[in-house]
């Protein structure tokens, strides 16, 4: 049976009596995100996509840490392109199509949460090389692995190794620079060995 990113999806587990993330929690990772890029970046944090952006719930953390950002989401389902799309920039797309979205604007910061491991390994190899180059700046993969503890969704979920992952994201040439955030090789190269994971 096929999984269906519907509004009693997001009611379930984002709205519900014990949302898998917290207000509070999600305000944190846009924090550390944000921080993180314009870090390596040396300059204030201008566009950002979104991969699996669901309802784009990152959108109104990112406008009040930085008014005059710009926001892209893309999420395959049709119920958040829906509801979502006008007001949050919400548009139709998954991972593994990304290269033909034709999408031709590089990013300060790719957000790439709580999307990976539902995915097949297929979809990952043809997700990243484009999903790399979107990327000036850092992305954001949050990945849950075999080694968490997990609570929330498990219809769909792949448990991978987190060297897994590291392996794929390295091969395709990004280096991790902090809890969950990865930069491309040439910007790797300008940070202190202390900085670098």
């Amino acid at each position: 049976m096929k999984k269906r990113y519907d509004r009693a999806y997001f009611d379930r587990w984002y709205r519900g009596r014990s949302p898998i993330v917290s207000a509070q929690e999600l305000r944190r990772k846009v924090e550390l995100a944000v921080a993180l890029a314009e870090h390596f970046l040396r300059h204030p944090l201008r566009n950002v996509i979104d991969l699996g952006c669901g309802e784009g719930s990152w959108l109104p953390h990112l406008a009040s840490l930085r008014p005059r950002v710009r926001y892209a989401g893309y999420d395959p389902s049709e119920y958040t392109v829906a509801e979502f799309g006008d007001s949050r920039n919400v548009r139709h797309g998954s991972f593994g199509q990304l290269a033909d979205l034709r999408i031709r604007e590089r990013f300060d910061l790719l957000v790439c949460a709580d999307v990976l491991h539902y995915l097949d390994e297929d979809e990952i190899a043809q997700g990243l090389p484009p999903a790399v180059r979107l990327m000036r700046g850092a992305a954001f993969f949050e990945v849950i692995t075999s080694e968490d503890a997990v609570r929330g969704d498990l219809a769909g979920l792949k448990r991978r190794p987190a060297a897994w992952y590291r392996e794929r994201l390295t091969a395709a040439g990004l280096r991790q620079v902090g809890p969950y955030t990865w930069v491309r090789s040439e910007m790797h190269r300008r940070a202190s060995p202390l900085e670098l994971s």
